[in-house]
Order: structure tokens, then C-alpha cells, then sequence
């Protein structure tokens, strides 16, 4: 989500970075993927998941205090999970 929030800024203040973007190795088949069929790889959406599921497990756990924040951060992180989870995967396998 933060590199399609990322290109969406440079595709509006600066071709040239833009361009370096959709270039890259790593992020601009997953650009172009957005771009082109508004999807997001299987894998690419899976690891976000998990690695958002992560940080905000870590964070609840050790960095706050108070029970209400916990609670707000846990729905936030299911909601977020839920929405990511929502966005179509045109690589998804069959079950």
C-alpha cells in the first residue's frame, strides 16, 4: 500500500522519479500490476499482511500502555487486514 501511495505522489510531482519506480526490479511489476488491472499480487498482498499483522503485534505488546489504545490498535489491524485481503489478486490459486 505505501509504494502504490508512493507512485501515485510521483506520478504527480516528478516523471523522472516516477519513472525510476516503475523500472525497479522489485516494485514496478507491482505498480504496473495496479495500474493496469487495479490488483495486487497474491504473495505481494500476503507478506503485507503478515509483516502489518507483525509490526502491530510488536507495537500492542511492548510499546503500549494502555489497554483502550491496545484495543483501537487491534481493530485498526484487523480492519486494515480485511480491506488488504478485499483487494483482488488475479494470481490468487485455486482451492
Amino acid at each position: 500500500p505505501f509504494m502504490l501511495l508512493a507512485a501515485a505522489c510521483y506520478a504527480r510531482a516528478s516523471t523522472r522519479f516516477y519513472n525510476c519506480l516503475l523500472n525497479n526490479r522489485l516494485f514496478g511489476p507491482t505498480i504496473l500490476e495496479w495500474r493496469r488491472y487495479r490488483s495486487i499480487p497474491y504473495r505481494v498482498k500476503l507478506t503485507a499482511i503478515v509483516l502489518m499483522a507483525a509490526t502491530l503485534g510488536i507495537s500492542i505488546i511492548f510499546f503500549v500502555p494502555l489497554p483502550e489504545l491496545q484495543i483501537g490498535m487491534a481493530i485498526f489491524g484487523i480492519l486494515l487486514g480485511v480491506f488488504l485481503y478485499r483487494i483482488p489478486s488475479r494470481d490468487r490459486p485455486s482451492n
